[in-house]
């Protein structure tokens, strides 16, 4: 008796688990695309709690960098697109770079770390879309540098390692994660080439979801 509730038991489970799979795969494929956010990226302060993976937080006191675009309208009408706003982040040499200066192309901008497991599960997926896309798309990815769990040196170690391509440029200042007030890594935003901030992703993201992204700020011909 007693094996026969222990076989209906462990049958029991079982089939629980396969159950439990398929509607995660199932949900999951329908729930993907709704990742994709046209919510406008927000420069609010934040806390001055360090940064991790799935759930982060800026540093504090947001600068005032005036946006990407120069134009400007005292009155936005509602239907006005967001401008993405401008930083500086740095080269692996020290050279300043501010996301203005790559207006006239789309840019795909990507906050990471090397200590960020889901950053590093979709960096394949990047580096692929960069050799492909990269002369027609700009690849802002944006190493969260903050000089203690990241350094410029674990960072580059990294990406030598892994052998990506991408272009990588290091906030050792804090000024782009104060700027978008950065509060989950990996995020990504895609921006037009007129610099209005078009959509947004928190958290990984797969080819599907970045070739959807892409496709809203370079449609195909």
């Amino acid at each position: 008796m007693k094996n026969k509730s222990l076989l209906f038991l462990c049958l029991g489970l079982i089939a629980l688990m396969v159950v439990a799979a398929l509607l995660y795969n199932s949900l999951g494929q329908d729930y993907l695309p709704e990742q994709l956010s046209t919510q406008a990226p927000t420069t609010q302060p934040a806390s001055t709690e360090p940064l991790t993976e799935g759930s982060t937080t800026a540093p504090t006191e947001a600068p005032t960098d005036a946006p990407v675009s120069e134009e400007s309208s005292t009155e936005p009408t509602p239907t006005e697109l967001p401008l993405a706003p401008d930083f500086t982040v740095y080269t692996l040499d020290g050279a300043e770079v501010r996301l203005s200066d790559f207006l006239g192309k789309p840019v795909v901008l990507n906050f990471w770390a090397s200590w960020c497991g889901p950053c590093q599960s979709e960096m394949p997926d990047f580096d692929a879309a960069y050799q492909e896309l990269g002369e027609d798309i700009h690849f802002l990815m944006v190493n969260m540098t903050d000089g203690s769990r990241e350094t410029v040196d674990t960072a580059s170690a990294f990406l030598t390692q892994e052998g990506y391509t991408f272009p990588v440029y290091y906030d050792t200042a804090s000024e782009a994660a104060i700027t978008y007030s950065v509060y989950s890594l990996p995020t990504t935003y895609f921006i037009d080439s007129q610099g209005h901030a078009i959509a947004q992703a928190t958290g990984a993201i797969n080819a599907e979801t970045l070739q959807r992204g892409i496709s809203m700020i370079y449609p195909a011909e």
